[in-house]
């Protein structure tokens, strides 16, 4: 007889309760406890567009456990749209690539490629572009110290302070004339 007492049908009907609380939870489901109970909290912005919605990133350890929206952010105020609310995928999914794949041209296969051979390689390529179509002048000789044959596109998610610099450093430090962003919002 000490099985029935424990039944959460018979608490719910002679428990003092509504049925909603603790007189409805078995000894299996009290003992639950939620994915995030010992996880770490930081705060994070969603990476996907301009607007910036904060996030709070659940953690523990190495591993992400969830992302929700920052109830404290002004931006967002906790909410997040589809996107942002998917946004555990992106270091979740188990078929994100987390190396570097090359495929020279011509080539038919892809390589995989060390992070650092990869971002000198981008560097030289850049250089070289510039350094083939850098215009000093023009035809009247006024000068230009410009090249059209690099463009830079910055992310969405780049805000007001980086996107200047970005600006100072590819046009004075590089002369690109082609720098633009998503920041459209």
């Amino acid at each position: 007889m000490t099985f029935l007492p424990r039944w959460p049908l018979l608490r719910q009907l002679y428990g003092e309760g509504d049925g909603t609380g603790s007189e409805a939870k078995s000894d299996a489901t009290r003992r639950l406890l939620p994915r995030i109970a010992d996880a770490k909290v930081a705060r994070s912005v969603c990476p996907y567009c301009a607007v910036g919605c904060g996030q709070l990133v659940y953690h523990n350890g190495e591993r992400v456990l969830a992302i929700e929206g920052d109830p404290q952010s002004p931006i967002n105020q906790g909410t997040l749209c589809p996107k942002g609310s998917a946004s555990l995928e992106l270091v979740t999914q188990p078929a994100r690539l987390r190396h570097v794949l090359y495929r020279a041209p011509r080539a038919t296969s892809w390589r995989r490629m060390p992070l650092d051979e990869a971002m000198d390689s981008i560097a030289e390529r850049v250089w070289d572009s510039r350094a083939r179509n850098f215009l000093d002048l023009d035809e009247s000789g006024e000068r230009l110290n410009h090249t059209t044959a690099v463009a830079h596109l910055g992310g969405a998610t780049l805000d007001n302070e980086e996107n200047y610099l970005i600006k100072k450093l590819f046009t004075a430090g590089l002369g690109m004339v082609c720098v633009s962003n998503q920041a459209r919002i």
